[in-house]
C-alpha cells in the first residue's frame, strides 16, 4: 500500500512501488479480485490500482473500521 496524506492505493508486488516502471509489474489480475471483493462486502474503491483512494472528513469512524475489516477478509481469500 502507498499512500500520501489521505490518498493511497494498493499494489499487489513483491517489491516497492517507486515509479511507473515498478507500477507496472504489479500483478493486475490480483487487484481486480481484492476489487470485486471490496465491492461485495460494499466498498466500492476505484477499480484500477493505478487510482488513487482517499479518506476524507465524510468518512466516519464505522466507515473506516468496515473498510479494515472488508480489507482484512479479502486479502486473507
Amino acid at each position: 500500500m502507498n499512500r500520501v496524506g489521505s490518498m493511497f492505493t494498493y499494489f499487489f508486488t513483491d517489491g516497492a512501488v517507486t515509479d511507473w516502471e515498478s507500477a507496472k509489474k504489479c500483478d493486475t489480475a490480483r487487484f481486480g479480485r481484492f476489487f470485486r471483493k471490496m465491492l461485495d462486502s460494499g466498498v466500492y474503491l476505484a477499480p484500477s490500482q493505478f487510482e488513487a483512494a482517499f479518506v476524507s472528513a465524510a468518512h466516519t469512524d464505522e466507515d473506516i473500521e468496515k473498510t479494515i475489516a472488508a480489507a482484512g477478509a479479502a486479502l486473507a481469500e
